[in-house]
């Protein structure tokens, strides 16, 4: 990964980091979910979430607007 990118959110459940990606692309923030999980037991490892070094302010301000917990 670039060095620009840096991690906001992780969960072991996909529907959450894939929330969190929703909402932040729907405000033009780009986002990259980096799936860490076993591949054979889902129950093993985390989701991700990454965006841009420079979106960092304004990403926690959307996810705090629509009161999503992190």
């Amino acid at each position: 990964m670039e060095k620009n990118w840096v991690k906001i959110y992780t969960s072991a459940d996909y529907y959450k980091s894939e929330m969190i990606k929703q909402a932040l692309a729907v405000n033009y923030i780009d986002t990259v979910l980096l799936n860490k999980q076993d591949s054979t037991y889902r129950t093993f490892g985390d989701i991700e979430v990454y965006i841009r070094q420079e979106d960092f302010s304004n990403a926690i301000e959307i996810l705090i607007l629509n009161q999503i917990n992190l």
